[in-house]
């Protein structure tokens, strides 16, 4: 059961950072010039989604 609720929270982190990136690389597209304010935003939520990810491992194990 521990396995199924981390696999969930591997799944739903892959597809937040996945639609993340793709915003982040249209926007560049569209903007070139506020490239370096994106990707900073870009790997601050990369972190955050990552550690809500760990947050959820730690809940599958309890």
């Amino acid at each position: 059961m521990n396995v199924i609720g981390y696999g969930l929270c591997v799944i739903g982190a892959a597809l937040g950072i996945g639609l993340a990136s793709s915003a982040v690389a249209n926007s560049m597209a569209r903007q070139p010039e506020v490239q370096g304010r994106l990707f900073t935003v870009f790997i601050l939520a990369s972190a955050f989604i990552e550690a809500l990810c760990l947050i959820g491992f730690v809940v599958a194990i309890m």
